[in-house]
């Protein structure tokens, strides 16, 4: 480090200004003979009287006249640096592009919402959506992403999480499927033939561990990676599918007319642990005013858009 006292810069500043040594010492709260000794170490630095005797004041060498205005400009740079972020953040003023990585089941739940709230504050902001196909939090240290969105996994130590919201699965199938008419047991739920949603192509999950306590397990044919092509499969076969309640009932919301007719959704017969969905952020971004705005529309957002899903009930 530059042995340099950056207290000399503010001293300077104000003894230019001031043109005494009185008058710099009463602006920064010091006495006349601490300014003078600060006088003192700034001609030692500078190599220059900087102010000399001119009857009974002070008048500034040609040095420190040339000096003045760039010793102002970087004194207000100092201090402009060396305190909190201004807490008069506009983000209506805000240019930026912020990346969130989350699957494709939150982008088609709840994106909408956070779009629609982030044009009507901040029409210079512009959001980008990333895949995700795993839970490595080196986007995050590495700056890629600004804010992951999703089921915690593996952090590092240091990752920020803020829950959002809980959620539960539930079976959707075809409407007319044979479990749509009468009660849904373990054993019928089990007897189906079933559609997972898995990024890595797993075939089983909660589920099937509430399952075996049974005695029980489902056959899985096929595995896919996102909630909205288990949908797809389940509308147009016997195939029964896993998703969010949230997911569902947005889905079943975006839908009209026969397409929403044409799927129905039901409680798991066995108890399953339910889904935190969280907000991950690297900590380089706590104090940054728009990340935090950005964070609060997301948490805002998520809340609104899971309280008007969740008042309405899953179908039984």
């Amino acid at each position: 480090m530059l042995d340099i006292d950056l207290n000399l810069l503010t001293a300077l500043d104000a003894l230019l200004q001031e043109g005494s040594v009185a008058g710099a010492a009463r602006k920064l709260g010091l006495s006349a003979s601490a300014m003078s000794r600060t006088l003192a170490r700034l001609r030692a630095a500078t190599g220059d009287p900087l102010l000399v005797r001119a009857g009974r004041g002070l008048v500034p060498t040609p040095h420190a006249a040339r000096l003045r205005e760039r010793v102002r400009g970087l004194a207000d740079e100092v201090h402009a640096v060396l305190q909190p972020p201004d807490d008069g953040f506009d983000a209506a003023a805000l240019s930026r592009v912020f990346t969130l990585r989350a699957n494709e089941g939150f982008v088609e739940t709840f994106a909408m919402r956070l779009v629609q709230a982030v044009m009507a504050a901040a029409p210079g902001v512009r959001l980008r959506f990333a895949p995700k196909p795993d839970k490595d939090v080196r986007p995050l240290r590495e700056g890629l992403v600004d804010l992951e969105i999703g089921v915690l996994g593996q952090t590092g130590p240091e990752v920020r999480v803020q829950a959002l919201f809980e959620d539960r699965f539930v079976g959707v199938v075809r409407t007319g499927h044979p479990l749509t008419t009468g009660p849904v047991t373990p054993q019928r739920y089990a007897a189906c033939d079933h559609v997972v949603t898995s990024r890595r192509g797993r075939m089983n999950g909660p589920v099937d561990e509430a399952l075996a306590e049974f005695g029980l397990s489902r056959k899985v044919v096929v595995a896919v990676p996102s909630f909205p092509a288990a949908l797809t499969l389940a509308r147009a076969s016997d195939l029964v599918a896993l998703v969010p309640a949230s997911f569902i009932t947005a889905e079943l919301e975006r839908l009209s007319g026969a397409n929403r007719e044409r799927l129905e959704s039901f409680p798991l017969p066995v108890q399953t642990e339910p889904i935190t969905v969280s907000q991950m952020w690297h900590p380089r971004m706590d104090a940054d005013p728009a990340h935090r705005w950005l964070r609060g529309l997301v948490r805002n957002s998520c809340r609104i858009a899971f309280n008007a899903t969740s008042a309405l009930d899953v179908e039984t």
